[in-house]
């Protein structure tokens, strides 16, 4: 018989680390993706990036912007795959007005953190951010290398 495997229901494909750096998180909510077979193909073999991806509110729908994905060489040839195309983002409609209301406050983004698998789709984790100042950062950065010496003496002193 064969071994059951353990169900592995979200997988990261590709993940924005500097959005956790420039942006206090507030909160975080999960869509879909509308996406083209070429571009699931890239993304299934890593061709993606979220680094200075965004949300973008535009009749009320929600567009993700500046996500890129590169077009495999063995791409169809009747089409012309454009890497950092809008791609719509799957949200009911109250999620998208609260999402429109918090933009529309003054420091407030909506940013890409994730891509990841829920089953056979391919979902974007998305995070509502507060720009963080120059000295947030620093701050952060100091607390984080506290951390780490606290957990080396406690480590060393066991």
């Amino acid at each position: 018989m064969a071994k059951n495997k353990p169900k592995s229901s979200t997988r990261i494909i590709a993940s924005n680390k500097k959005a956790r750096h420039d942006y206090e998180i507030e909160s975080t909510l999960e869509a879909g993706v509308m996406l083209a077979g070429w571009e699931l193909k890239s993304i299934r073999s890593g061709k993606v990036q979220l680094r200075d991806s965004y949300v973008l509110i535009r009749n009320n729908e929600a567009w993700l912007v500046g996500c890129q994905v590169s077009p495999l060489v063995s791409a169809s040839t009747h089409i012309v795959p454009h890497g950092t195309r809008d791609r719509k983002l799957l949200l009911h409609a109250k999620e998208i007005d609260r999402l429109n209301d918090i933009a529309g406050q003054t420091g407030y983004t909506i940013v890409a953190l994730d891509l990841h698998w829920t089953k056979q789709y391919v979902k974007c984790e998305l995070a509502v951010g507060k720009g963080k100042k120059l000295h947030d950062k620093r701050e952060t950065m100091k607390e984080r290398d506290w951390n780490r010496q606290k957990e080396r003496v406690m480590k060393h002193s066991v």
